[in-house]
């Protein structure tokens, strides 16, 4: 009676180490890859801006699955914001070729490297939105790396490299705009935005049945977890927290240590009930 447990337990365990393997290996590989360069990501052909920033969404997408959600029917309709190269677009599509799906990037080095990934595969009911979420429409300015790190928020983290970002004008839209019929998933990583978002699309939310919203907890920036849990409570959803992996978010490990300067990031899922 006691067997059955430990084997699935074992079975389990060299799953867990075997797919670690295979993550090394891939981040060693990733590290050859420049700029510029086309690799191969299940059945798509991916034109990558970095490779570590490849190898990070590889294993946060397609391995550990951050963005998965089950559908009702064969098409859903799916926001992605903050979609940077394409790979979590990817992802759903390769769940749901029939997918609908609204993307925002605001980075103008790498918008066009999403928009190649989404030609190259032949992707369709992909609409692709060059624009910067916000509160308010119009414009506003936005910061980036051209890599992975990115900010609009009314404040940089006080950690910034200032000589390594790049300062934009971009189009500023709000995401209530686009919440005028139901959502079947919402995905966003908006870099400390998040919470000005999603209180100014308050009475639109429930339009969603199930969103991941990744919270940026970065030095200088104001604290909004507490906000956007109380706001999600408020608007009738559930919700869990996951901190990651070690590696994405080591300071979450213990032994905890909390300072202004401390960098952590979570995953919040949401899911409409009632």
């Amino acid at each position: 009676m006691r067997t059955a447990p430990r084997v699935f337990l074992f079975s389990r365990k060299l799953e867990r180490i075997k797919s670690r393997m295979q993550l090394a290996r891939f981040r060693r590989n990733s590290r050859t890859l420049t700029a510029g360069s086309w690799t191969s990501c299940l059945h798509y052909k991916v034109r990558i801006n970095d490779g570590l920033n490849f190898y990070v969404l590889y294993k946060d997408i397609f391995v550990n699955r951050i963005y998965h959600f089950d559908a009702k029917g064969p098409d859903p309709l799916v926001l992605d914001c903050g979609s940077n190269i394409g790979m979590s677009i990817l992802y759903f599509k390769h769940l749901y070729p029939r997918a609908r799906i609204i993307a925002f990037e605001p980075d103008p080095v790498i918008f066009p490297y999403l928009r190649e990934n989404m030609i190259r595969n032949g992707l369709t009911d992909v609409r692709l939105v060059k624009g910067c979420l916000s509160e308010k429409a119009g414009s506003t300015t936005f910061y980036s790396d051209g890599k992975y790190g990115s900010s609009a928020a009314v404040q940089l983290p006080a950690d910034t490299p200032q000589n390594a970002w790049t300062k934009y004008e971009v189009p500023a839209v709000r995401l209530r705009d686009y919440l005028g019929e139901p959502v079947d998933f919402l995905k966003m990583n908006i870099e400390g935005s998040e919470y000005r978002v999603l209180e100014d699309s308050r009475d639109h939310l429930r339009m969603i049945q199930e969103m991941v919203i990744e919270y940026h907890h970065l030095p200088g920036l104001p604290r909004t977890l507490h906000k956007i849990l109380a706001l999600l409570d408020g608007q009738g959803f559930e919700y869990l927290v996951s901190d990651f992996d070690s590696e994405t978010n080591p300071s979450v490990m213990p032994p905890f240590h909390l300072t202004p300067e401390t960098r952590y990031f979570l995953l919040i899922y949401a899911r409409r009930v009632g």
